[in-house]
């Protein structure tokens, strides 16, 4: 190596351009950048994760009364149904999983949310009149998985295929009025105010009356 090249290499390095070893800097920085991006997505993916296990948490709170709740003037009826996943973030235990037909409103699955794990998955269903939807929710991304529609009743297969998009768009709006309500609640002073102390109540099985 020339001088000249000698004198452009440490000046490279002077400025950071490049390491001891004389390769280049700028993968480092690249990767580093992923990693701080990579980091950030999972932060922002825990934050709307918690806020999912709350709305689910204060949703099998709702639904235990086993009285239908106002959908934008419907009156659906909504239950939790077989196994159902608790996660928290600290304590002895951090996850549990509950089954049986009656399992999430167990007095076992109550006072596991008293000591702090909340709602992360479970299958719901939703009932209007004689009409019966099924799905599962996951706190991630409250997304409808394993959806069941009710028994279609047009015959024709055109007709049946609208029928079954219908009820489909029906699963989904089910799921964001319950997340718009549970949000609206969640933003306001009722909710450490009133809901809080209430679902702590329930948990513990201090209901009022």
């Amino acid at each position: 190596m020339g001088r000249r090249e000698a004198a452009r290499a440490e000046a490279r390095f002077m400025r950071g351009e490049t390491g001891v070893d004389g390769q280049s800097t700028a993968e480092e920085a690249k990767d580093a950048a992923a990693l701080e991006k990579d980091q950030a997505r999972e932060q922002l993916l825990r934050g709307r994760t918690w806020l999912g296990r709350e709305f689910l948490t204060w949703l099998l709170w709702q639904s235990e009364p086993d009285n239908p709740l106002d959908l934008d003037g419907e009156p659906v009826t909504v239950l939790f149904t077989g196994r159902t996943v608790l996660r928290g973030l600290h304590g002895e235990v951090v996850e549990l999983s509950a089954k049986g037909a009656m399992a999430p409103y167990s007095v076992q699955v109550k006072r596991a949310l008293a000591d702090g794990l909340l709602v992360h998955a479970s299958r719901l269903r939703f009932t209007v009149g004689d009409r019966t939807w099924e799905a599962g929710l996951d706190a991630e991304h409250l997304d409808v998985k394993s959806a069941k529609l009710p028994e279609l009743l047009t015959e024709e297969e055109d007709d049946r295929l609208t029928e079954r998009l219908d009820l489909a768009e029906q699963l989904s709006g089910f799921v964001d009025a319950l997340v718009g309500r549970f949000l609206a609640l969640r933003a306001s002073k009722a909710w450490g105010r009133e809901a809080v102390p209430a679902m702590r109540r329930w948990m513990e099985g201090r209901e009022a009356g």
